[in-house]
């Protein structure tokens, strides 16, 4: 096995002259819980098409376990499990019925792990596709998916739809199959949720990619550093790149990516400031720093852009 299981270079799509993929370079490396994080319209589902070969690029390559993903799709179904954001079946069939159907296109082994799966799920194999829940039809696609016995799984939002503890079952079930060698590469929206799973992190943005890394990563390149002033703030500059600051009365506190620690511990030297602390934040607060900050226009001074939530303490 290669040592990046999924790999991407150069990707350009386009649609009817827009750009959906611009450029995009990824490597995700064997046994992987890689979150593929971005908004609505940045390019994720587009790259899933890509990676699934529902798709060819116009330009660039995307492969997985070394093989071309649009010139060797069909040896790929094989070997990859895949679920849409938002699947469709013969609804007219029942929940066993659908299994013993795709069975026919995969080899043996397929329908016993997909009846497993299903038991797992809390799925009636009698009940019809149509009679199902929206969180229900989403199960049947999480096992059509797992029964393969994938060596990569590709989850198009598979949580959508479930209720909470089924989603965190899932998403805990995530590690297990790392941990046996699987990589899996997902997208979702629940991001907290997502980071107690995923072992590396990838933020799109309008097709190109404004970070890709581990999680251990991430919680060294983006901190929060908080403190109490007696008469005025400090000035952020030399910190690190300002993703946010806010504060109230007397409480200072910035966002900060790859921070200097040589300035916060100057800080930590300062008669005027107290309470000085720089600590880790979570991943949806990294997901929205970065993603304001890509937006942002910069400020008139020429600085980082700033995020103000809360008033101003230095006015």
């Amino acid at each position: 096995m290669p040592e990046n299981v999924i790999e991407i270079e150069h990707l350009v799509v386009r649609y009817r002259g827009k750009t959906a993929l611009d450029g995009l370079d990824l490597r995700i490396p064997s046994g992987a819980v890689y979150a593929f994080l971005g908004d609505n319209g940045a390019g994720k589902t587009t790259t899933m098409k890509i990676l699934t070969g529902l798709a060819p690029p116009d330009s660039g390559r995307a492969t997985i376990l070394g093989l071309d993903c649009w010139a060797r799709a069909t040896e790929l179904r094989h070997r990859v499990g895949y679920m849409p954001e938002r699947p469709r079946f013969y609804d007219w069939m029942s929940v066993g019925d659908i299994g013993w159907f795709t069975a026919s296109f995969h080899k043996p082994g397929f329908l016993t792990r997909y009846r497993e799966w299903t038991e797992r799920l809390g799925l009636d194999p009698t009940k019809r596709l149509k009679d199902l829940s929206k969180g229900g039809y989403a199960r049947v696609g999480l096992a059509l998916a797992l029964a393969p016995d994938p060596e990569v799984l590709l989850l198009d939002e598979p949580t959508s739809g479930l209720d909470l503890l089924t989603r965190r079952e899932f998403l805990a079930g995530l590690a297990d199959l790392a941990a046996s060698g699987r990589t899996v590469f997902i997208t979702s929206h629940s991001i907290a949720e997502l980071e107690r799973a995923c072992t590396h992190v990838g933020l799109l943005r309008e097709g190109k990619m404004i970070l890709s890394t581990t999680l251990e990563e991430v919680r060294k390149q983006v901190r929060r550093v908080s403190l109490r002033f007696t008469s005025a703030p400090p000035d952020p500059t030399g910190l690190g790149t300002i993703l946010e600051r806010n504060g109230t009365g007397r409480f200072w506190q910035v966002l900060v990516q790859d921070p200097d620690p040589a300035a916060i511990a100057a800080l930590r030297e300062r008669a005027d400031l107290s309470d000085v602390e720089d600590v880790a934040v979570s991943l949806e607060e990294v997901y929205a720093g970065l993603m304001a900050k890509s937006v942002a226009p910069a400020e008139s001074s020429g600085g980082p852009p700033m995020v103000w939530r809360g008033p101003n303490p230095a006015r």
